[in-house]
């Protein structure tokens, strides 16, 4: 049952990782890596993007290299040529303790891939600590050393109104009968659905920031430290 729940989130609530914007920013990074260079996924679950990338996890599981948090990553220092990181710092307690792991473990060079979430409900794995707008993840990375390569948003307006709608209808169709919660849930988001379509269309208003479902930056390590107050 909670492998058809996983893969009922992957692929149809919350795919994400899935948008076309999202897997051409990872692909063309893994491409670039060195041949024998070597990479990280925080937070990664099973997935296997590379031989060159290893995973992390909080958990022993199914093709996870590392057991740790992304606040004490047990990495040595300048080892990575590439982290990705995808819809994992908010429910870090500490993000900005992340970030400065991130930065000592990427070699002179290095790059990160951060993708956060914004108008998304609250999703405890185990808890849920944060959101980020456009600005957000932009201050997160600068002030934690790193330089902006690439920021856009990993899905648009009309993802962040979906997630938004089928939540309020799950919580509306629960009110009196709490066991609706999950089953409402799951319809409305099968019957929803069709909403994200609209995603390239807004793209076209200069208001989508105000709703987007969330962002992602591409970061190059930076040569010379961490601002003074970060350090």
């Amino acid at each position: 049952m909670k492998s058809l729940q996983y893969a009922f989130v992957k692929k149809i609530y919350g795919d994400h990782n899935s948008s076309g914007a999202v897997k051409a920013a990872v692909g063309r990074l893994v491409a670039e890596m060195p041949a024998d260079g070597a990479g990280l996924n925080v937070g990664a679950g099973a997935v296997v993007l590379d031989p060159r990338i290893k995973n992390l996890e909080i958990e022993a599981g199914e093709n996870i290299d590392y057991v740790g948090s992304a606040e004490a990553m047990p990495l040595p220092d300048e080892s990575l040529d590439l982290i990705i990181c995808q819809e994992v710092l908010e429910h870090v307690r500490n993000p900005w303790q992340a970030m400065k792991e991130f930065r000592r473990t990427l070699k002179p060079g290095g790059k990160l891939y951060l993708q956060l979430p914004f108008m998304i409900g609250y999703h405890p794995c185990p808890h849920d600590y944060w959101r980020f707008t456009g600005e957000g993840i932009e201050e997160l990375a600068l002030s934690t050393g790193f330089r902006i390569l690439d920021q856009r948003e990993s899905v648009g307006t009309a993802t962040g109104h979906y997630r938004v709608a089928v939540e309020f209808m799950a919580i509306l169709f629960s009110a009196l009968i709490p066991a609706l919660y999950k089953p409402a849930k799951a319809l409305f988001a099968l019957g929803l659905y069709p909403v994200k379509w609209l995603d390239p269309l807004l793209q076209r208003s200069r208001e989508r920031h105000r709703i987007p479902g969330g962002y992602y930056v591409v970061c190059g390590k930076q040569a010379d430290g961490l601002p003074e107050a970060y350090c």
